[in-house]
């Protein structure tokens, strides 16, 4: 089994910044694609953000310029910089890891518990 645990949600006010951090542990090959999710209040999951293990990113509209995906492949850590926030970032941010399971090679997706980003007005 995968787990991922998140770290680093709060309380900040509009304009400020929040880092996000997620490790991924467990029976663990390979790590392919990690990266970030939220949900708001009544609204549905989105994709917020996503790293490849060679770099790559890719962002949702809403937080391009704003945000930064990063990670670090020995550590099995993916972070999610988050500055100039706004009031509609509030949301539960969930980090996903997608890869291979050791021994038996079986593909995995793994989702943390979720932090909550409150951004006050």
């Amino acid at each position: 089994q995968v787990q991922l645990v998140e770290s680093g949600g709060g309380l900040v006010q509009a304009g400020g910044s929040l880092r996000l951090s997620c490790v991924a542990s467990g029976s663990i090959f390979r790590i392919n694609g990690m990266g970030w999710y939220r949900q708001a209040p009544g609204k549905q999951r989105e994709l917020v953000a996503g790293i490849t293990t060679g770099g790559s990113t890719n962002y949702a509209d809403s937080v391009k310029g704003r945000f930064t995906i990063s990670r670090d492949n020995a550590k099995n850590t993916v972070f999610l910089q988050m500055d100039s926030l706004k009031p509609e970032d509030t949301a539960v941010y969930h980090c996903y890891a997608e890869g291979l399971e050791y021994y038996s090679s079986t593909p995995f997706v793994a989702w943390g518990q979720g932090a909550l980003a409150t951004v006050s007005s």
